[in-house]
């Protein structure tokens, strides 16, 4: 039998045999930087399966050149089409993505992009309208949100003097 490092030396000789161009370096978590072109994934859980599925997924962000977006949905799209990637990557280490695993990693993001779109007034489900920005389709509040992905999604929600989104006075309620 393998050792534990054998078998990750081998998987990370197999998954750079994919993925040429790219750097890999391993870190606390899994994640890929397109603007240094590198994956960082944790290597003590490359030794778990879930550990091999997030690699191939972090490594399909590389090979399907994903590397920036400008809405939450389309953020969700590019996890959603890098996880059918490694799917197709598995049979490559010999593993199958388990679907139930790419549902789970895959409703944090739609969790999280629901939380951002819910209007603080209302409860109703908005449309984003800028990187920061949610209209309320039924309430015709308006909100903000942070660009940032990995924090709990506050929402500043902007009072308008009228029902109408040209007219905007700010007023800070953290919901």
């Amino acid at each position: 039998m393998n050792s534990p490092k054998t078998y990750t030396n081998r998987v990370m000789t197999s998954i750079k045999g994919l993925a040429p161009g790219v750097t890999f370096e391993p870190g606390d978590s899994f994640y890929w930087s397109p603007r240094t072109q590198t994956v960082t994934y944790n290597e003590s859980s490359l030794s778990e399966p879930g550990g091999i599925w997030s690699l191939l997924h972090e490594t399909s962000h590389a090979l399907l050149d994903h590397t920036v977006y400008n809405t939450d949905f389309e953020l969700l799209s590019l996890e959603v089409a890098a996880w059918e990637h490694a799917k197709q990557l598995g049979p490559n280490l010999e593993t199958t993505v388990d679907e139930n695993y790419v549902q789970d990693c895959l409703d944090t993001y739609r969790d999280w992009l629901h939380r951002r779109s819910t209007c603080p007034t209302c409860g109703s489900v908005g449309l984003q309208h800028s990187t920061t920005d949610y209209r309320c389709h039924n309430c015709n509040s308006v909100w903000h949100v942070t660009e940032a992905r990995f924090c709990r999604p506050y929402r500043r929600k902007v009072a308008t003097k009228e029902k109408s989104p040209d007219s905007v006075k700010n007023q800070t309620t953290f919901q």
